[in-house]
């Protein structure tokens, strides 16, 4: 049951890194620093939207508009870390 718990513990630390670079790539596109003309951003771009938009989608829905801030990628990861420590409480 340790190395379930272990694995759900390293799949949510995963997904939590995803939201995090999905966001910063997200800001550096908007702020043209770097460009998805290129086939690497590009594709890294793609990927990180794709893995994380289906969970991102229905929070933005309950979310206020807030002109340009998406608040939803730290109301996952919160959400997030509350699954992990319940998680590791539940075992403990």
């Amino acid at each position: 049951m340790a190395a379930l718990a272990n694995l759900i513990d390293t799949v949510i630390t995963l997904y939590i890194w995803a939201l995090i670079l999905s966001a910063v790539m997200s800001w550096l596109v908007n702020f043209n620093v770097i460009n998805t003309q290129n086939r690497f951003v590009y594709i890294m771009g793609d990927f990180l939207h794709r893995v994380t938009e289906p969970a991102l989608r229905p929070i933005r829905r309950f979310l206020p508009n807030l002109g340009g801030i998406d608040l939803s990628p730290i109301v996952l990861i919160l959400l997030l870390v509350f699954v992990r420590n319940l998680l590791g409480n539940a075992l403990s």
